[in-house]
């Protein structure tokens, strides 16, 4: 394995696999509904994620946040977001109650919270500038995009299975609220992180 990618990949695990709102959601969801209900968000997730990324790739991000005004519409659409999602983090059905048929996240939540998940668009756009693969530019972002997409998906599926492996550790329902709760906490956490950065 070349440094460059090496770098690549250990920086995207650093900096992606970090928790953060989407990665937080997809263990919440994974504790709450387990694996298979919650595939669905989790392919959301990984193809909001990946159009951040396309659009870093290609330069959107730069000339988004060239114009001010755009970029504090999106940055309030996505606070929004977030903390309604916390919200229903915080208030879902606790692990003991799984399989009451309540709603799973499905794919449209998961992509919007991918697209408008700022700590994605600060972690990619580092990681993206972090390595070069290749002297041509175009093999480069070809190349960065390849490696990134597939930590993406990654990264987000050991964040559901680790929230799933917590659902036999919370039939107590008052613990299992705790953890509910603190999930949501962290969540608006790491989104203020990351918009603070």
């Amino acid at each position: 394995m070349s440094g460059p990618l090496l770098a690549l990949l250990l920086s995207s695990l650093a900096i992606m696999g970090s928790p953060g709102p989407a990665t937080i959601s997809l263990t919440a969801a994974g504790s709450v509904h387990g694996v298979r209900r919650s595939l669905g968000y989790l392919a959301g997730i990984v193809l909001g994620t990946t159009i951040v990324l396309l659009a870093v790739a290609s330069g959107v991000t730069a000339m988004l946040l060239a114009v001010p005004a755009v970029g504090s519409a999106l940055i309030a659409a996505s606070v929004c977001y977030i903390l309604w999602l916390a919200f229903h983090i915080a208030t879902a059905p606790v692990a003991v109650a799984r399989d009451d048929g309540g709603p799973a996240p499905g794919l449209r939540g998961g992509t919007l919270l991918g697209v408008a998940n700022p700590k994605a668009w600060v972690a990619i756009a580092a990681v993206f500038a972090s390595a070069h693969l290749a002297s041509s530019a175009a093999l480069d972002v070809g190349a960065k995009v390849a490696v990134l997409t597939a930590m993406i998906v990654l990264i987000n599926t050991a964040w559901l299975l680790a929230g799933a492996s917590l659902t036999s550790v919370l039939r107590d329902p008052c613990r299992a609220r705790v953890v509910n709760i603190a999930l949501a906490v962290v969540l608006v956490a790491a989104a203020v992180a990351a918009l603070l950065d």
